[in-house]
């Protein structure tokens, strides 16, 4: 019979910060090696996390001290347990208390992992309903134009026209772009 190995992953994101209490936590949770890494979660090139889930073996046991260490988001984090689990390896989160060595730490995982994702789609849908009601109404979403006046829009037809005043001066004087000028005033057979 193989004895199993607790084996850590510790991260946090910046330089600046410190892993000691991840540290403390995983050794008092009975971790005999831990993994570190200094490195964003949004970043999909961890290289510790790929050298912690290449050391595990059948019957090892994977434990990070929040789910949040593990998954640049919840469908990565889902996606490295049920890896794991496809692989005999077990998992554990100790802040959420989540185990997925026994049958109710399974069952306890994959309800937290089908509530957030429910959780996702109902802000989704939410989002999708506001922009709708939104748009009924006759409003438009992105960002407002800059010359949304048609005084505006004629003030600066009239001053390219000119020829006086440099492109770059009417952009400033209208908080815009000279490729917007150029957009909406073609010169001198720029379009």
């Amino acid at each position: 019979m193989m004895r199993r190995m607790k084996i850590g992953y510790a991260r946090v994101s910046t330089d600046d910060q410190t892993l000691d209490l991840q540290l403390d936590a995983l050794a008092q949770s009975g971790c005999q090696l831990t993994y570190q890494e200094h490195a964003s979660g949004k970043k999909a090139d961890r290289q510790e996390l790929e050298a912690c889930l290449k050391a595990l073996r059948v019957e090892d046991c994977l434990v990070v001290w929040r789910l949040d260490r593990l998954g640049r988001n919840l469908a990565d984090l889902v996606r490295i347990v049920n890896e794991l689990e496809a692989r005999s390896v077990g998992f554990e989160s100790i802040m959420e208390n989540i185990e997925t060595t026994s049958p109710s730490g399974k069952l306890v995982f994959h309800l937290f992992a089908a509530l957030a994702e429910f959780e996702r789609n109902v802000i989704r849908e939410r989002t999708l309903a506001g922009l709708r009601s939104a748009r009924a109404r006759g409003r438009k979403g992105g960002r407002p134009k800059k010359l949304a006046r048609q005084e505006d829009l004629d003030m600066l037809r009239a001053l390219v026209k000119e020829g006086n005043t440099r492109v770059k001066d009417i952009a400033a004087r209208f908080g815009i772009s000279r490729a917007t000028v150029y957009r909406l005033v073609p010169i001198n057979g720029k379009s």
